[in-house]
């Protein structure tokens, strides 16, 4: 018996009770705003989600069936296409924990409102004003946010991320307050959670980026939340990306294979464009270099310049852009790092540096940080010392990233035997200097 079957029958409830209920639900649903448009029911589809194999439900199905069971879809038998598969994993669909009211003032200030500190709660615990009952929310507004979060990304991968988690997620708090309290349309509602699930990964990575692991976790859950709520799979993707290179340097390789094969799930589901599943294939390659298994690394390395070989498609989403020549070499580079193949590794990140955008200095940095690594273990002290001096030139020209620091102190602890080498002494005190 299927678990949808033993969930109505436990409950008591025939056929014809549950399409009823459904229908109502949906339409309750709709007039919340939480779905774009309630979907029909019938005995006879009922039926067919009741066999062994049952269909994937549209995306509105699947919220209407979460809320009324109050458990993900994939709890109730459903797997999407490639989930079907027997080495696949599921892709688990939260319940919708989030709903929209309407009506409410702009006002993010005033008694019993939640400060804007350090230590505040996320934007969508956080507590808010009332007031008067005409906030109208326009499609410019929700446009400049939307450009707002585009600038922060591409100021990202310019300088880093240190000191761009605190203005994100201000503009987060501020988004969450539109949905809440604001007046506007279906349409309008659903471009409002889009653009709070971008602020949200964005933020994620800017706190990874900033080294503050356990609030990037945080944001990168509730994207994911996010994403299921409104049926982004594109943001999905993006997050469950960002989540697997934060699983690397958390030292949970498994983890971010996981991540990885996930995103790709998701992005089989809105046909993603090559360089999107390059990202991702090399995204799983890293998880599975950290745990030492070179033969499957080789073989997801391989695909992932397979597809990006293939060119670049008018639908490469933003977040993809990063991945050039000299990034996708670098991400192989660091993969040859993490397998023990040092000398292969320090040629690979020495030919990204050269290819590298001297405007990107994040990215730049830390590949000259990885290659100051592999030229250390190689036994080449020299270009590790050359490297590492061309890595502190851009954390002093205003490149903030904690990551990309904490390679020129792993570096630092590398170069201690090496004291007396020329200009290691040195090298040395910059490093304490610059990086505390």
């Amino acid at each position: 018996m299927s678990e949808l079957k033993r969930l109505r029958t436990r409950a008591n409830r025939t056929q014809q009770k549950v399409v009823q209920d459904l229908t109502d639900l949906a339409a309750r649903l709709h007039a919340e705003g939480r779905i774009a448009k309630p979907p029909t029911f019938s005995i006879r589809q009922l039926s067919k989600w009741e066999g062994s194999s049952p269909p994937w439900p549209h995306p509105e199905a699947r919220e209407v069936l979460a809320a009324y069971w109050g458990r993900p879809v994939e709890e109730l038998g459903f797997r999407p296409p490639r989930a079907r598969e027997p080495d696949s994993l599921p892709v688990l669909t939260p319940v919708p924990l989030t709903s929209r009211t309407p009506v409410r003032s702009p006002a993010l200030a005033g008694a019993g409102s939640s400060p804007l500190t350090d230590q505040a709660p996320p934007p969508w615990l956080a507590e808010t004003v009332t007031g008067s009952d005409d906030w109208r929310i326009g499609t410019d507004e929700v446009a400049l946010l939307r450009e707002a979060a585009d600038d922060m990304d591409a100021i990202d991968q310019q300088f880093g991320g240190n000191r761009l988690w605190r203005p994100t997620r201000a503009h987060l708090y501020w988004v969450h307050h539109m949905i809440d309290h604001g007046i506007y349309d279906d349409a309008l509602g659903k471009q409002l959670h889009a653009v709070a699930g971008k602020f949200t990964t964005s933020l994620g990575w800017f706190c990874y980026d900033a080294g503050l692991q356990a609030q990037a976790r945080q944001y990168f859950a509730e994207a994911l939340n996010a994403a299921h709520f409104t049926g982004d799979d594109e943001l999905a993707s993006r997050t469950l990306s960002n989540m697997a290179r934060q699983a690397v340097d958390l030292n949970k390789g498994r983890e971010a294979v996981r991540f990885a094969r996930l995103a790709q799930t998701h992005a089989e589901l809105w046909q993603a464009p090559r360089r999107v599943t390059a990202l991702l294939a090399i995204r799983e390659a890293q998880g599975h270099a950290r745990v030492g298994d070179a033969f499957t690394c080789e073989a997801a390395i391989k695909r992932a310049w397979r597809e990006w070989e293939r060119g670049d498609d008018e639908r490469d989403p933003g977040w993809t852009t990063f991945l050039n020549l000299a990034e996708l070499t670098c991400l192989e580079g660091m993969c040859r790092l993490d397998l023990g193949q040092t000398a292969r590794a320090q040629k690979l990140l020495a030919a990204s540096e050269a290819l590298q955008d001297v405007a990107h200095s994040r990215n730049r940095g830390m590949c000259l940080g990885r290659l100051s690594i592999a030229a250390l273990q190689n036994g080449d002290i020299d270009h590790s010392v050359a490297a590492t001096k061309e890595a502190l030139r851009l954390i002093q020209g205003g490149m903030s990233s904690t990551r990309a620091a904490q390679q020129l102190k792993i570096v630092h602890d590398g170069l201690i035997p090496h004291q007396r080498a020329s200009g290691v002494r040195d090298l040395l005190e910059q490093i304490r200097a610059h990086v505390a």
